[in-house]
Formats: C-alpha cells, sequence, structure tokens
C-alpha cells in the first residue's frame, strides 16, 4: 500500500486492508472507479469519479481490477489527476 502525504497534511491511498487507515485521524472513503461486465461479458474499469477514462475491454475481471490499480497509481495517487 502506498501513502502519499500531501503539502497540507492529506494523506491519499489506494483503501486495502493492510493497516487500518482511522489510525492516521480522520477518513473519507470515496470510490475511484466501478469496474463492470457490458452485456458480452467483457470488463472495463470506468474511472470517471476522478475524472479519468474508462478502459478496456479486458476478457477478464482480474485483468480489469489491474489496470484501475495501475491508472490510479500513476494519475490520480500523486493527485496528478482527479
Amino acid at each position: 500500500m502506498h501513502l502519499v502525504v500531501g503539502p497540507t497534511g492529506e494523506v491519499r491511498c489506494i483503501y486495502a486492508e493492510t493497516l487500518i487507515l482511522a489510525s492516521l485521524g480522520r477518513t473519507e472513503i470515496r470510490r475511484a472507479s466501478q469496474v463492470e461486465p457490458d452485456a458480452q461479458g467483457s470488463w472495463f474499469a470506468d474511472l470517471q469519479p476522478v475524472d479519468g477514462p474508462r478502459l478496456g475491454p479486458f476478457a477478464q475481471r482480474s485483468a480489469a481490477l489491474a489496470a484501475e490499480q495501475t491508472w490510479l497509481e500513476r494519475h490520480w495517487l500523486t493527485g496528478s489527476s482527479g
């Protein structure tokens, strides 16, 4: 789990149960994306909640989840987007 601390002390991370985030102080957890299948069974990661793209199609849900995490780490986590 990567924690990024901004200049005002705000901490950003991609949620995981690696540590208890409440131990850092007041938390605000919000959805960054949705990973859903379409009618044909292809998977997409929609990152619109953080002003990101719709990634896909992917044949497997696990591939969509991996792409979602990679995009969030590269673009959202550092605050460069969203």
